[in-house]
């Protein structure tokens, strides 16, 4: 092993060290006894984040909080999803964004429907983003949401047979091939199209990743995005069944290939995990990046407000029960220190390409040279960053050390959501009911069994 690829291994192992302690040490989840009400701040600009917790089947490497779709309860859900809109319109936020994330978001297409409706009517939202599964992209279902859906995000996460098998999608979502089909006819319906992969898999091969690109770049979405596989205490194990386990990591060499992959071809690299074509130059993949501070209402939401992570009610009963009453359905908050705030938003900057000095200064009331000084004298002295006309911008190992950071801290939520996995098992009581608008529904007809962050 050469100096440069000595240097580089402790660079990357410092970053992946210093985020886990980050974590480990500051996520201290304060549980609430009393209530805490989410209230804007004069001057601030907010994103609004709407979680759909339903999926109809669970993939391994998902730790997202999730239930088992069942109709009548989604139905139940997004009614409450809706009027916790009003209320946040009602404590005074306003939004020009709107990002839907699940669960599959798309999963019950008439409430989905509904809730953007009623965003754009509430709020000032010119671009909602949204997610969703191969089954969800016919044409007669994109043109549903012609003009409410701007960016829509497809999660692939491979186009290995092979693969798809192992992990429970062929079945679901059927071949490759079927796939692909199905993408290219979902093209032109929204204005961006957004094509998600997965990879560093365990034992997946050059030979599969390199596949997946050029399958990719041919059906040429706007956007096509690789995540790397992210391993978590609440996903390990899952993995390992499906997918089996690996002693390679294969991270930084498959991420030199995907980088060189797309040198060619008509893509430009948009972040360091995303891939635009040259009519989409502006668009993000990662909403954090942009938004730093930001509203989630669902059950299970996370917002980020003036430095703290403030959390929703994860269990559906409770969240419902919350939102009914006109009560806060913030169960739970982290606050962090002004030195770790410092560093997260850095890390989004720079993972969504350059970090503005003088506004970064302006906007977080500090002095970037000296607040993160000794953070941003190791990255130079590894060739991680470089200043130029004002900004800070990340060199090609840079880009790959965001990629570990950014990997690491959303594993690193886990550790929040697996504090509340408990509380998301609906517990039995025949006392206990869901008020829907018009209808009151019996707990033991609407009872679904949730299974949060498997």
């Amino acid at each position: 092993m050469g100096f440069k690829s000595i240097v580089e291994s402790f660079a990357v192992n410092y970053a992946h060290n210093s985020i886990q302690k980050s974590l480990y040490n500051e996520f201290n989840i304060d549980i609430l006894t009393t209530t805490y009400n989410k209230t804007p701040r004069e001057g601030k600009k907010y994103m609004l984040y709407a979680h759909v917790p339903f999926c109809h089947t669970f993939c391994p490497y998902c730790s997202f909080h999730k239930y088992h779709y069942e109709q009548e309860l989604a139905k139940i859900y997004f009614e409450n999803l809706r009027e916790e809109m009003r209320q946040v319109k009602d404590a005074g936020f306003n939004f020009g964004s709107l990002y839907v994330g699940g669960g599959t978001t798309l999963i019950n297409e008439a409430e989905l429907e509904k809730t953007l409706r009623l965003a754009k009517k509430l709020f000032d939202i010119e671009d909602i983003s949204a997610e969703s599964d191969p089954n969800h992209i016919s044409p007669e279902s994109l043109r549903r949401f012609d003009g409410l859906i701007d960016r829509l995000s497809v999660g692939v996460q491979s186009f290995d047979d092979d693969t798809l098998k192992r992990v429970g999608r062929f079945e679901k979502f059927g071949s490759s091939k079927e796939v692909r089909a199905r993408l290219e006819k979902a093209l032109n319906f929204l204005p961006v199209i957004s094509l998600d992969l997965i990879f560093n898999l365990p034992n997946q091969t050059k030979e599969q990743l390199v596949n997946d690109i050029k399958i990719s770049k041919s059906i040429a979405p706007q956007q096509i995005t690789l995540y790397p596989l992210m391993k978590s205490d609440l996903t390990r194990e899952n993995i390992a069944r499906s997918l089996g386990v690996s002693n390679v990591d294969n991270e930084r060499e498959f991420y030199e290939i995907i980088v060189d992959e797309f040198s060619r071809g008509g893509y430009h690299q948009s972040n360091a995990w995303a891939f635009s074509n040259q009519s989409s130059v502006d668009m993000r993949d990662e909403y954090v990046g942009s938004n730093h501070e930001y509203v989630g209402v669902g059950s299970g939401a996370f917002s980020f407000l003036d430095g703290e992570l403030v959390i929703n009610a994860f269990n559906l009963l409770d969240y419902g029960r919350k939102i009914k009453e006109r009560t806060s359905p913030v169960i739970a908050k982290c606050g962090f220190s002004k030195k770790e705030r410092l560093k997260y938003i850095f890390l989004t900057e720079l993972f969504d390409g350059a970090v503005d000095i003088l506004k970064y200064n302006e906007n977080n009331r500090a002095n970037i040279h000296k607040d993160l000084f000794v953070e941003l004298n190791l990255l130079k002295l590894v060739n991680a960053i470089y200043e130029e006309n004002g900004c800070i911008k990340p060199t090609f190992f840079g880009r790959y050390i965001c990629v570990v950071l950014m990997r690491d801290f959303y594993a690193g939520m886990d550790k929040v959501r697996a504090i509340f996995k408990d509380d998301a098992k609906i517990k039995r009581s025949k006392n206990l009911h869901i008020m829907s608008e018009d209808t009151e529904v019996d707990y033991e007809r609407a009872i679904i069994q949730p299974r949060a962050a498997m």
